[in-house]
């Protein structure tokens, strides 16, 4: 893992279409047992180069019931951006994350940690890369479906302060996802 770490860590794929150059940000270990995949980092994480080091990451936390701590143990937790570089700013916030990225590593990172229990689809964009046919029509529908896909996934949307609207029309999500959500968590 280490040596895998290493090799995206230097990782330039995609430079020329990197506003702010490449900065990959993904921790991992061999001995992880869930894995988060999120979109790509924003500006603030590819300034620190710590991943959820933002709102979304303290609003994902709350609703894992983790601490800070607990979240950034790579022991425990990869976390694995569907794009390790900031992808650019778009007309109604970040640009979607690179298309080269997951294909190139996200496979090899996955055969690097064979303790892995659980796979985290933070977003449409993970949820589209790996349940492919198996998602819902809608995120909606997918998310609702939130038992359907355990114990191998849990899909929920991204907890960006952009997706409030979304979370005010789908109260059902805090009040009887999340807590599954936790129970489970604390399982794993």
């Amino acid at each position: 893992m280490e040596e895998l770490l290493e090799e995206i860590s230097a990782c330039e794929i995609c430079k020329a279409h990197l506003p702010l150059g490449p900065n990959p940000v993904v921790t991992a270990s061999k001995n992880s047992e869930i894995m988060i995949v999120g979109q790509a980092p924003g500006t603030r994480v590819h300034k620190t180069g710590i991943p959820w080091n933002d709102p979304s990451g303290d609003r994902l936390r709350e609703w894992m019931g983790l601490s800070r701590a607990d979240f950034y143990d790579t022991e425990r937790i990869a976390l694995v951006p569907m794009a390790f570089c900031y992808p650019g700013k778009g007309k109604s916030g970040d640009l979607p994350p690179r298309k080269e990225c997951a294909p190139q590593w996200h496979g090899q990172i996955l055969k690097s940690m064979p303790r892995l229990k659980l796979i985290m689809l933070v977003g449409s964009y993970s949820i589209n890369f790996y349940l492919g046919k198996r998602k819902k029509k809608t995120l909606t529908e997918t998310v609702r479906s939130f038992d359907e896909y355990l114990p191998e996934f849990a899909v929920l949307p991204h907890p960006s302060p952009r997706n409030n609207i979304w979370l005010k029309k789908n109260e059902w999500f805090e009040d009887e996802i999340v807590p599954k959500f936790r129970s489970f968590i604390r399982k794993v």
